[in-house]
């Protein structure tokens, strides 16, 4: 068993063929740092819990269609919860949550206009119109 530690002081202690998923935390273990609490200082409970869910069921599920439909339950989240992840699977280095994670913002924002993309993020646009028109005709060949 390996016991990791969240930014905010819970503890979770998981198989080490789970832990293993995280490639930060396989390291650590390789490099002998593992034999007390592992501190996984920049993520929180709440989201270390659910990185380790899904490295659980990584872990045990054989059946690709049935991962298929838990990762799409799975990541039905707020965006604030969705922005947490994926912070967490790069700095766990968790490369199939980040794959996931980052799909699903690719998907946000497929197909969508600039000024859509910004709705969904809350991003201030502080280009001037002026500015904007140049962007736009200095790269015509991105708005056809």
């Amino acid at each position: 068993m390996i016991t990791l530690r969240s930014s905010d002081g819970e503890t979770f202690d998981i198989d080490e063929v789970v832990a293993v998923e995280m490639q930060t935390i396989k390291h650590m273990m390789e490099d002998g740092c593992a034999e007390s609490v592992i501190p996984v200082l920049n993520v929180t409970g709440k989201i270390l819990a659910k990185v380790i869910d899904f490295c659980k069921k990584h872990v045990e599920s054989a059946k690709a269609e049935e991962l298929k439909a838990w990762d799409a339950n799975f990541i039905k989240v707020n965006q604030a919860t969705l922005y947490d992840l994926i912070m967490a699977a790069n700095y766990l280095d968790c490369k199939s949550l980040l794959d996931l994670t980052c799909q699903t913002v690719a998907d946000m924002i497929k197909g969508k206009s600039p000024e859509e993309i910004r709705g969904i993020f809350n991003i201030k646009n502080d280009f001037t119109p002026e500015e904007e028109e140049e962007i736009r005709r200095a790269n015509q060949w991105a708005f056809e």
